[in-house]
């Protein structure tokens, strides 16, 4: 007898019920690749009113998804295939663990009971969660739909109460495939815990500290970019000066007279911080890839304010340390601070400083990083790569009013960053101007993203400023007595590139056409390419 002809039935399987879930915390945009075993991902995408960004590297998927968290305040979401797909993807895990960015990354696996088969199935991983697990904050192989939908709720409750770091579901092929089984109210948003407001006893030692000192300074980082109403009152209540990490960047609006921007590399903004009698730290783990300096040497009392307790005394001892949410904890630091105000103080001197050692150390790439700055719109958001224009200079001489305006990574320290987390910008809003500014070495990370940025039709501008290659890894082979080896990269004609993937290229040769150029490209908007040599012609 002929077999019955019989079509699967994928109208609610484990990966629309995972989806669904995902869509009902308010995610709108997924990032990621189509392959042969994720298809059930993908499926109700259109259907949950979801947008799908199609990269063309898992790496740009991961690093699209961080830029769109950043401009929405959830998690982005990565799709990929099983096998090389998932691993193609590991740089921006990496990534987003170490620069406390919430992302979640959901996979195919081989069917339960295949794991470790070794039988040469397509895309056969020998331990893809183990992989995965070794660099996110957990990686999770589930056994049923109900197992995955409840790993979307612990994601969406770690990003509320935890240190925001990435997470991994991977989903065994034949359960994504399968139907469900998962009613429909367990896949509403759980309620999220109250935020964590600190200890009583700590807050109040903290006030008394804070209020009762002379020469307060305030240090903000990643994790105070909810808490800049407050933290911004807590430095007009007390006086004090406020410094960034990059992470931290616009959490006080940078035009503010008691702002000293996002400065920690430089010697003459630690002395800042190293001489206040109070210091206050909010968010920050003062990291040596934020100081570039072994430690923050505080003489004075430090209370440290943190999400994580681990981070407390990590780096810099605490005098007091208080666990909790950073906007929660200043809300209730500003109820116990005194209401009369101490006088602002004067940072003229010391921003004078900051800036001249800003200048002496990399004139040349100081004054380009000014021009490229003063021709951006106050609102624009910039999206950084580990490049000398970024690190050197447009990370200080940047003012952003408002955090998760510039998109950088000091930690990681990734090339092939900037262009995809400024897509992912791009796709989560359309009232501000999106740019990114990058070297040519790491703009060759990312360029086939270009044709992402114009399938989805995206007003981007991208700033590539060549020097050649990897200039700073040069300066250390000569520093080292080594011949340059490696670093002298051939480059290919940058605007004709773009235009070949249907953008707009532009090469600037003269300093004095750079800033009309980049202007001209932001108000035409499209994808658009601006190439300036760094050898141009004055």
């Amino acid at each position: 007898m002929p077999v019955p002809d019989v079509t699967p039935d994928y109208s609610d399987t484990a990966g629309r019920a995972v989806l669904e879930t995902i869509r009902a915390y308010g995610v709108t945009a997924v990032f990621g690749i189509p392959g042969t075993h994720n298809l059930e991902l993908y499926r109700p995408l259109a259907d949950l009113g979801i947008r799908a960004v199609t990269n063309r590297h898992e790496q740009g998927a991961g690093y699209g998804a961080d830029g769109w968290a950043q401009q929405t305040g959830l998690p982005g979401v990565v799709i990929t295939t099983s096998g090389p797909g998932l691993q193609n993807a590991m740089s921006a895990i990496g990534t987003a663990f170490c620069e406390s960015r919430p992302l979640i990354v959901l996979s195919p696996g081989v069917p339960l009971g295949a794991e470790f088969a070794d039988v040469g199935t397509l895309h056969e991983t020998k331990d893809a969660t183990a992989m995965v697990g070794a660099i996110a904050e957990w990686s999770r192989r589930v056994s049923s739909a109900a197992e995955a939908v409840d790993a979307v709720h612990d994601a969406f409750t770690l990003f509320r109460t935890g240190r925001p770091r990435p997470v991994h579901i991977e989903i065994p092929l034949d359960v994504l495939e399968a139907p469900a089984d998962v009613p429909a109210e367990a896949r509403r948003p759980r309620p999220l815990p109250a935020r964590d407001a600190g200890d009583p006893d700590a807050l109040a030692e903290a006030a008394r500290l804070l209020a009762s000192a002379e020469r307060p300074v305030i240090v903000a980082g990643g994790g105070s970019t909810d808490a800049g109403n407050e933290l911004t009152a807590i430095a007009e209540r007390l006086g004090a000066p406020v410094l960034t990490t990059l992470n931290g960047k616009g959490v006080v609006d940078e035009r503010h007279p008691l702002s000293l921007g996002s400065n920690l590399r430089l010697a003459a903004a630690r002395a800042v911080a190293e001489d206040a009698d109070a210091l206050l730290v909010v968010g920050s783990k003062l990291g040596e890839a934020e100081l570039w300096a072994p430690r923050l040497e505080a003489r004075g009392a430090v209370v440290r304010v943190d999400i994580s307790a681990a981070q407390l005394d990590k780096n810099l001892g605490a005098t007091v340390g208080i666990t909790g949410d950073a906007a929660a904890v200043t809300g209730e630091l500003l109820r116990l601070l005194p209401t009369a105000r101490h006088p602002a103080r004067d940072v003229t001197a010391e921003r004078s400083a900051i800036a001249r050692e800003m200048r002496d150390t990399v004139p040349e790439t100081v004054a380009l990083a000014e021009i490229i700055a003063d021709a951006l719109p106050d609102d624009a958001i910039v999206a950084g790569d580990s490049s000398q224009i970024v690190y050197m200079a447009l990370g200080s001489v940047l003012q952003a009013q408002h955090p998760h305006s510039l998109l950088y990574t000091p930690t990681y320290a990734t090339l092939g960053y900037g262009l995809p987390a400024a897509i992912g910008a791009r796709v989560a809003q359309t009232e501000r101007p999106v740019v990114t500014v990058i070297g040519d070495g790491a703009l060759m990370f990312c360029v086939n993203e270009l044709v992402t940025a114009v399938e989805q039709r995206l007003d981007l501008t991208v700033v590539c400023v060549d020097n050649g290659g990897y200039a700073e890894i040069r300066q250390n082979e000569i520093d080292r007595g080594m011949a340059p080896v490696g670093v002298d990269l051939v480059q290919p004609d940058w605007a004709a590139l773009a235009t070949a993937f249907g953008a707009t290229g532009r090469r600037v040769e003269r300093a004095d056409d750079i800033a009309r150029t980049i202007r001209t490209a932001i108000d035409e908007g499209g994808v658009q390419l601006i190439h300036i040599p760094t050898n141009r012609k004055d």
